[in-house]
């Protein structure tokens, strides 16, 4: 009883927190749901994944392909409410001056010149990976595989700052949480065809964003796992586009 409250409630925070969709509203963050929020991420990314190729399907008898696939990657930045993004921008910034004043510009909440340029030619090169992506199927597969990587990093990696919910899913996430984390997003990449490519780019993503924020940094923060997530994501669209379909 116990794991399903951890798993149900877990979903609900980790809904709340990574999507703009009503429903499974949660304002009071309990001791110990940080940990299950975190083990929940991939199947948050999996369901949003799954809502775009399903509004796909919906939407292709009525649009050309090519505007079909930007509204697609309209509405990918609009269910996450640009959160992920907001973390990639500030990262930026922050990479862009002396380690001693990055914590204070990824908190700024304006954004830089950096951030703003960076972000810009992102989200163009984002926009294209989905414009020129035929496998539509693999969108579930993508953004799971992107939110394993972020409850995977706060596994594994430090966490540089002593608050925030973050900060809770660092003390509370255990082995046997990831290893759930771990289960699902397998299961996605078994029924998804295609998925071989992408789950080891992700993989070697995690690998290098990671050794780069902890050689910077001595860890993650919030932003950074924002910066993690969006910058897996792009990868593992180039590299589906560069595979092609099965």
């Amino acid at each position: 009883m116990k794991t399903l409250r951890c798993a149900g409630q877990g979903f609900a925070l980790a809904f709340s927190m990574l999507t703009i969709l009503p429903g499974f509203r949660i304002h009071t963050f309990t001791p110990g749901l940080g940990g299950c929020a975190a083990m929940s991420y991939p199947v948050v990314g999996a369901v949003l994944g799954a809502l775009l190729w399903g509004l796909a399907a919906v939407l292709e008898p009525f649009f050309p392909a090519a505007h079909l696939h930007l509204l697609l990657f309209g509405a990918w930045v609009l269910l996450t409410g640009a959160l992920h993004l907001d973390g990639f921008s500030d990262s930026v910034d922050a990479f862009f001056v002396p380690v001693r004043r990055a914590e204070a510009v990824m908190k700024d909440p304006h954004v830089g010149a950096m951030g703003m340029v960076f972000t810009a030619l992102f989200l163009l090169l984002k926009a294209s990976s989905l414009l020129w992506l035929d496998a539509l199927w693999l969108l579930p597969a993508i953004l799971a595989l992107s939110r394993f990587n972020a409850a995977a990093a706060i596994y594994f990696f430090p966490y540089v700052r002593a608050e925030g919910m973050s900060s809770a899913a660092k003390k509370e996430m255990t082995a046997p949480m990831l290893a759930v984390a771990a289960a699902f997003t397998a299961a996605v990449l078994f029924a998804t065809p295609g998925s071989a490519i992408p789950a080891a780019v992700s993989l070697l993503t995690l690998t290098l964003v990671s050794r780069l924020v902890v050689r910077r940094y001595g860890g993650y923060s919030g932003d950074l796992y924002g910066f993690l997530i969006e910058t897996t994501e792009l990868a593992l669209l180039n590299a589906a586009v560069a595979a092609g379909t099965p």
